[in-house]
């Protein structure tokens, strides 16, 4: 493990063993001075929110941009904030701090028993969400989690997860669809998150009017288990109220090739995400390069 990496590591730890103790007040005091600062600094992150906004929000000015990507920081500084603290969340608090609008898409398809592929994009707080889901809701669901450096690092984020209730597999390809089509068949709910595709060979769709890829293991999941697909947005609705809202069912084509029938479904993922996007672009949290145009083909996304 390099010196950056231990570092990493470390700061982490610090944050999961102590932010969760600090009052409420300070410690979301402490996030969005945090964000502050790094806003101020003007670093890689911070340069690649403000460019990825700018094409949510066409002909925005660099003010309104400044605006945006500060406001995204905050928000984004809250998720980690929150983050740390879930684990010592009572029920109670999290119902009261989530509400999902249309959340009859969902149940009513649990209630089907075929399973459901839920898909969201990196919006406020999915953790909230998905604790909502199983403290809450009362049902249990299976993630993936992408590796992180260094493993232990990853190993942290793993038993954070799953101590909030949440199955999570790693991210290693057939062997996580295979895990997941059988959650699937056996009616469970499989949440993926699913705006950036990882392995730079996923789907192309247009969002925004450009180009991007995102992943195709949610439509291939539902194809292949025959498990509703589902997508879902979050905003922060205040400051101590996160709001979502379930979309209809993205149905399997009736004609067309399994690539056809792949692509048409994330272009519908991609459509939905995009609505919820443009309108809450301060609680989208993609601090990477996303559109093909920014993509470097050699390495892939950054």
């Amino acid at each position: 493990m390099s010196a950056g990496e231990r570092l990493t590591d470390a700061l982490y730890g610090l944050g999961w063993a102590t932010v969760r103790k600090l009052p409420e007040p300070v410690a979301a005091g402490l996030g969005r001075r945090i964000a502050d600062t790094a806003w101020k600094r003007r670093g890689q992150g911070v340069l690649r929110l403000e460019a990825n906004l700018a094409r949510v929000v066409p002909g925005a000015s660099p003010e309104r941009l400044a605006e945006l990507s500060r406001a995204g920081m905050r928000s984004y500084m809250r998720y980690w904030m929150e983050s740390f603290r879930l684990p010592s969340w009572s029920a109670e608090r999290v119902g009261r701090s989530v509400d999902i609008k249309d959340l009859h898409h969902l149940t009513d398809g649990l209630a089907a028993g075929k399973g459901v592929v839920l898909a969201l994009p990196h919006l406020a707080n999915w953790d909230l969400a998905g604790v909502w889901a199983t403290r809450v809701l009362g049902v249990p669901f299976t993630t993936v989690a992408e590796r992180l450096k260094p493993e232990s690092l990853y190993d942290r984020f793993v038993a954070y997860r799953e101590s909030l209730g949440m199955e999570v597999l790693p991210h290693t390809g057939g062997a996580a669809f295979g895990a997941l089509a059988r959650r699937l068949r056996a009616g469970g709910l499989v949440c993926l998150v699913a705006d950036r595709d990882l392995s730079a060979s996923g789907v192309e769709v247009d969002f925004f009017g450009e180009r991007a890829r995102m992943p195709a293991g949610p439509a291939l999941l539902a194809q292949h288990t025959g498990a509703l697909l589902l997508s879902a947005t979050l905003w922060y609705e205040d400051e101590t109220t996160m709001s979502g809202r379930v979309y209809p069912p993205v149905g399997v084509p009736e004609t067309g090739t399994r690539a056809e029938k792949t692509s048409s479904m994330t272009q519908a993922l991609a459509d939905a995400f995009a609505d919820g996007i443009a309108e809450h672009p301060e609680d989208w949290h993609m601090l990477q390069r996303l559109w093909t145009a920014d993509l470097d083909p050699a390495k892939g996304p950054k």
